[in-house]
């Protein structure tokens, strides 16, 4: 049983402790110290802790949990200072996501006591092998983005641009690297791929990337391998995530109706026309058109045409998988309705394409969720 003491960091200490006593009396196995608002800075934090091992008769009969907020920018801060001062569990969330500024980072917490034994003296018994791709799995799943100077896992997180550090890091990585990319489950080699790479070239790389096929599965993703080596002269360990990413929101996400092609005109003297053809689930094709501001816009426009599912979008947003002018474009959007929120997220080298297969998975979510929907076969308005 886990007691948790809202905005116990603000609390008079006196209540405090005779509530964690009753409370730890009554059959509380867990007590969480709860910075509710992020008020507290680490100091402050773990003399609180100190305080109540120390003012709490009964405490060696619960564990000492600690639950941070990142309003000030202290979460990781404080929950590291708390289990200095013999906190044993605590709470917090993948890429430090939470309400308002967030929770305290877990990946930064555990590689903060896998870093620094000798400080902590604890451990977590974690495969931080995991981290990377839990953190871009967490991600993918919540649509938002990891910043790219993130600790730990980052894009930068392990990028040198300073050229002494570079020159010191071909020569020993440990001189500016406190911890190995690898022990924290980035690619190990940037291995390029291409248009004449083959299944087993693409099933190693997937395997060090941490994704173990069966057959049937590695022959459908090759398959859409070959199709982005079409339009890529290069294929790089990004593009391969986004790749199993998509992947995966096809076998997530129940396929009520399939983008079979998309098509638009545009330009800054005509006025953007999407053509749309959708396959339902019961094999009917549907083709339908719509004008709208631009081009995107119009492409919704023209499958709401066929899909008559009321919505609202209410974010759209595009993401650049890797450099250069091929790049791989990711989009992610949100639409509404009936206060209920549907992510949808779709990567393509063509951001019309990707915009339109966002915005399929996001309606075949809302579709899935037994929202009603009627399926307009006549193309005329």
């Amino acid at each position: 049983v886990e007691f948790s003491p809202m905005d116990a960091t603000r609390t008079d200490p006196d209540y405090l402790y005779a509530m964690l006593e009753a409370v730890i009396n009554a059959g509380a196995t867990t007590v969480n110290i709860a910075d509710t608002v992020g008020y507290t800075f680490p100091t402050e934090f773990a003399e609180r802790i100190r305080l109540i091992q120390e003012n709490v008769p009964n405490i060696d009969k619960a564990v000492i949990s600690v639950h941070c907020h990142n309003d000030l920018g202290m979460s990781v801060a404080n929950s590291l200072g708390a289990i200095i001062a013999g906190a044993r569990q605590v709470e917090g969330c993948i890429n430090g996501l939470g309400e308002r500024a967030g929770n305290a980072a877990l990946e930064e917490i555990i590689m903060a006591i896998e870093t620094r034994p000798d400080l902590f003296g604890v451990s977590t018994n974690i495969d931080t092998r995991q981290i990377y791709r839990t953190s871009r799995l967490v991600s993918d799943i919540t649509g938002f983005p990891v910043q790219p100077n993130k600790a730990i896992v980052g894009a930068n997180a392990f990028r040198h641009a300073s050229g002494i550090h570079q020159d010191a890091i071909l020569k020993e990585r440990t001189t500016f690297e406190i911890m190995d990319p690898q022990a924290v489950g980035w690619p190990s080699n940037e291995m390029v791929l291409g248009k004449l790479s083959g299944r087993a070239g693409l099933r190693s790389r997937l395997e060090e990337l941490g994704y173990n096929l069966k057959a049937e599965e590695l022959n459908e993703t090759f398959e859409q391998f070959k199709l982005l080596a079409d339009k890529k002269r290069e294929v790089s360990d990004a593009d391969l995530v986004s790749l199993m990413s998509s992947q995966r929101r096809v076998v997530d996400v129940p396929a009520i109706f399939t983008l079979e092609h998309v098509q638009v005109a545009s330009g800054n003297h005509e006025v953007p026309t999407a053509t749309v053809k959708l396959v339902s689930s019961d094999g009917t094709s549907t083709t339908d058109a719509a004008t709208g501001t631009g081009p995107v816009d119009a492409v919704y426009k023209a499958i709401n045409r066929i899909v008559h599912v009321d919505n609202k979008l209410t974010e759209y947003r595009v993401d650049a998988v890797t450099e250069g002018i091929d790049a791989l474009g990711d989009v992610t959007i949100r639409i509404e309705k009936d206060d209920q929120t549907y992510i949808g997220r779709g990567s393509d080298t063509d951001i019309i394409v990707a915009s339109a297969k966002a915005y399929m998975n996001a309606l075949n979510r809302l579709l899935g969720d037994g929202n009603g929907y009627t399926h307009n076969t006549d193309p005329s308005p």
